[in-house]
C-alpha cells in the first residue's frame, strides 16, 4: 500500500459550469457574501473569500444556457464551503433567511455542524463549521464515530449577528 498524502495538501478551489453567470453571482456574491476577484466577460469569474485570488470558479464555457445534470447521473454531489466557527455560520444562514433561500437539509454530524441547499444550477452546496477536534466522537476504542442527527436551525440562527 502507498504511503498518506502529505498532510499538507488540501482543496485550493473547486470551478463550476453555471448556466448563467449574472444569476451565479447573485447567489455567490450577494446571498452568500463571496467578493468577485476576477471577471472574464459574461463567461467566468472567479470569487474568494478574505482576499484569495479564488476560492470558486463559474464558467459558462461548456455550460451557457444549460440545465442542472439529472439525478442518478455522476457527477459533483456538493460542495463544501467551511466556516471558522458557529458565528459566521450563523451569518450564513441569517444571509440565506434574509434572501429567501431554501434549505435542503441541516445536519449535527458531531465533528461538524452543515446546512445543505442548491445553488441556482442546482450544484449541492454544504455551508459548515468544523468542532474542535477535542470535541469529536469517538468510539470506546477512540476511533472517529461521526453522526447524522438534526441541526437546531432556530438556536443557530439565533447567534447570528445583524449586518453593520
Amino acid at each position: 500500500m502507498n504511503a498518506p498524502i502529505d498532510s499538507r495538501v488540501g482543496i485550493g478551489h473547486v470551478h463550476l459550469k453555471v448556466a448563467d453567470l449574472d444569476r451565479a453571482l447573485a447567489f455567490y456574491r450577494d446571498v452568500l457574501g463571496f467578493e468577485v476577484t476576477q471577471r472574464y466577460g459574461t463567461q467566468a469569474a472567479f470569487v474568494s473569500a478574505g482576499g484569495y485570488h479564488h476560492h470558486i470558479g463559474l464558467n459558462t464555457w461548456e455550460s451557457r444556457g444549460g440545465s442542472p445534470p439529472p439525478r442518478g447521473a455522476t457527477g459533483l454531489y456538493h460542495v463544501a464551503i467551511l466556516y471558522p466557527d458557529r458565528a459566521t455560520l450563523a451569518d450564513a444562514l441569517r444571509r440565506l433567511v434574509v434572501a429567501n433561500w431554501p434549505l435542503d437539509g441541516a445536519s449535527d454530524h458531531g465533528v461538524s455542524e452543515a446546512l445543505y441547499l442548491r445553488d441556482p444550477d442546482g450544484n449541492g452546496v454544504e455551508l459548515y463549521r468544523d468542532r474542535p477536534e477535542a470535541e469529536w466522537p469517538r468510539d470506546a476504542d477512540g476511533a472517529l464515530a461521526m453522526t447524522t442527527g438534526p441541526l437546531d436551525v432556530r438556536a443557530l440562527l439565533a447567534e447570528a449577528t445583524p449586518p453593520a
